[in-house]
């Protein structure tokens, strides 16, 4: 078994995305939701976070974390949220999944994947291209046609907060360019 082990920065900003176990669709269904939203909450409250972005798919969430100065362990906050969404809300969620042998020998669910994937924000550059790809991402898996189209997204504070256009993704052509998009 692999020993995998995660950068620790203090108060650094990281891009994480968390799948559902075999990519079950019920992160947006109204209990879905609800459960995410109240670990959320429920984490920041000990363990201080701010999320910068935000998109919930059905089968997958992207955010953006900047943790406190003082701060670096981004690995427990994240276990926590998932622990808490299948302690209080696992049964309810009742997913038709089978659990694997090797699941039920680690105590795991059929809620997450075992592992999230994280990037650290390296500068402003990087961070506008994340935040591009989160609130797009949407549109890139065809659950919409423009990210305004998409109501689990953190784009709706961002364009009330004048950081991005009210048509930012719209009509214009957006291109790829070092993990994020730009407007053509």
């Amino acid at each position: 078994m692999s020993n995998y082990r995660r950068p620790h920065f203090s108060g650094g900003t990281y891009f994480i995305t968390q799948v559902t176990y075999q990519r079950y669709p019920w992160l947006c269904t109204a209990l879905g939701r609800h459960a995410l939203r109240q670990a959320l909450q429920h984490v920041r409250q000990e363990h201080r976070f701010q999320i910068q972005a935000f998109v919930l798919l059905p089968d997958h969430f992207h955010t953006l974390w900047t943790l406190p100065q003082e701060q670096g362990d981004l690995s427990t906050r994240v276990r926590l949220v998932k622990r808490f969404v299948t302690k209080y809300h696992g049964q309810a969620l009742d997913l038709p999944i089978d659990i694997s042998t090797s699941r039920r020998k680690r105590k795991e669910g059929n809620i997450w994947q075992r592992r999230f994937w994280e990037h650290t924000i390296r500068d402003e550059a990087d961070f506008a291209a994340h935040c591009d790809y989160i609130h797009y991402n949407p549109v890139r898996h065809g659950l919409c046609e423009t990210p305004q189209q998409w109501p689990f997204s953190s784009l709706y504070r961002s364009v009330e907060e004048n950081i991005y256009p009210s048509g930012w993704g719209g009509k214009d052509e957006l291109l790829l360019e070092g993990g994020g998009f730009r407007n053509e």
